[in-house]
């Protein structure tokens, strides 16, 4: 095959490839090696360090959780047509079986299914206006980690990681605990384009109890020195071929795997060991209390992970918020089992003193319909739905936004998961309008053309 470096070695007795050479070297003598792990300073003062994301997988009903609407209540039975809303024409309004319930000095309605949560209402700005471009999961999921359903982009956590580096070097920078199989798979975590020290380090799977979760070749059968011994001499060998190509990012980008897996091999089970922790800790978070147990024990791995300079941790709450059918007795049983959990972590990061400068974000891919399906079920929503934020520069206690009065679609500042992101990453001190990668011959970013930031709920 005649490539276009043979070309420019031949035509015009190669002063083309001189040129070639020597833009190549300017270019390398530029880029010296960085580690793409080490902290970098954002493009203006941060509000938050670091991000704790509770992932609800399924679509969470905010009209029986975080989205009081009394109407819905008054108008119970009645039959609904609006225009534009996915799967919301003809059909009739269904109650929440649940009060809602004013909490803290706020007096920030929370749904009666959270009375552990609701005693840090005041630390908790509800997001009730958000929306999203498809009500299907796999779409609506994809978009609401990486801001693209149709092509492989890269996660949330990827960017921010790409960043701001990591403030742990033992540690990886980017940690996503039980994430699910399904709905786009690694993809909801990986890396896409960027390079690959931004992916997530995985730890556990869906359906697999966090208690068994491992982290894969994260152990070997030789010894420490034995080790070390044979990752210096591959890092000399790939130093070697660094120095005769110049400049090559994979070789790069495997001396920096190489030794952050061989930190990580002390330093993060030993983060995910929560034996140490006092009983009264474990008591509080619902460790080793039957339903509360999975998800007490995610919440207080992430408190473990990201008080040890861990950026941003997703804990994925081991369970389908999908509920179709069962309403009544589904929901109930899933608020159960993160109720305490959430509301633990909030209080034990507050009293660490980690919650001011630690941004909490609790949501999934989209909500539930006000209406019924059939009579004990509700249908997609992705015209509005809610998620809430706590700590790293947001205000507390409010409502941020609103859906029309019986739930149904974003009303009053409507927040596409654009400006979801758009606002994380502010928060961060990051705009997302520069935080770009060129790959293809194009700059990307998270939010690409779209985002606005929701200044409304910065403290």
């Amino acid at each position: 095959m005649f490539s276009r470096r043979n070309f420019l070695k031949t035509t015009s007795c190669g002063f083309g490839y001189m040129a070639f050479a020597g833009l190549s070297t300017q270019q390398a003598a530029a880029a010296a090696y960085q580690n793409p792990l080490a902290p970098k300073a954002g493009h203006f003062p941060a509000r938050a360090k670091r991000i704790i994301f509770l992932c609800m997988r399924g679509g969470p009903t905010h009209v029986d959780t975080f989205d009081y609407k009394p109407a819905l209540y008054r108008d119970h039975g009645r039959t609904v047509s609006v225009q534009g809303t996915e799967r919301g024409n003809g059909r009739t309004l269904l109650k929440s079986p649940w009060r809602f319930i004013p909490s803290g000095q706020s007096g920030l309605p929370i749904s009666e299914l959270f009375p552990h949560l609701s005693r840090q209402a005041d630390d908790i700005c509800l997001l009730n206006s958000l929306n999203t471009t498809v009500p299907n999961h796999p779409q609506s999921f994809l978009q609401l980690h990486t801001g693209e359903f149709r092509f492989t982009r890269p996660s949330m956590g990827s960017w921010i990681i790409y960043g701001l580096g990591s403030e742990n070097q033992n540690l990886p920078g980017y940690v996503t605990v039980s994430p699910p199989a399904d709905l786009g798979g690694a993809q909801n975590y990986g890396n896409a384009f960027l390079p690959a020290s931004y992916q997530a380090t995985r730890i556990g799977e869906q359906g697999t109890a966090v208690q068994q979760a491992r982290v894969g070749n994260l152990s070997s059968p030789l010894s420490q020195a034995a080790q070390r011994r044979q990752l210096d001499l591959l890092q000399e060998m790939n130093q070697e071929l660094l120095q005769r190509s110049q400049v090559n990012p994979d070789i790069e980008g495997v001396i920096n795997s190489y030794e952050l897996g061989f930190r990580m091999q002390t330093s993060l089970p030993e983060l995910m060991d929560i034996s140490r922790e006092a009983q009264r800790t474990k008591d509080m978070y619902g460790v080793g209390a039957g339903q509360t147990n999975d998800f007490g024990t995610q919440c207080l791995m992430a408190r473990r992970l990201s008080e040890a300079g861990v950026r941003f941790v997703e804990v994925c709450h081991n369970a389908n918020w999908d509920t179709h059918g069962g309403l009544s007795q589904r929901v109930p049983q899933l608020c159960r089992q993160i109720d305490q959990p959430m509301g633990a972590l909030l209080a034990d990061l507050k009293s660490r003193g980690l919650l001011e400068d630690t941004l909490v974000m609790w949501g999934g891919e989209f909500g539930r319909t006000p209406h019924g399906q059939g009579p004990d079920g509700r249908d997609h929503n992705a015209a509005g739905f809610s998620m809430w934020l706590a700590g790293g520069g947001v205000k507390g206690g409010i409502r941020y936004g609103a859906t029309d009065e019986h739930g149904i679609r974003a009303v009053e500042n409507p927040m596409h998961h654009h400006d979801l992101h758009a606002t994380v990453l502010a928060l961060m001190g990051i705009d997302h309008q520069r935080l770009v990668y060129r790959y293809g011959g194009r700059d990307y970013s998270l939010t690409d053309i779209h985002g606005h930031v929701a200044t409304g709920v910065m403290a």
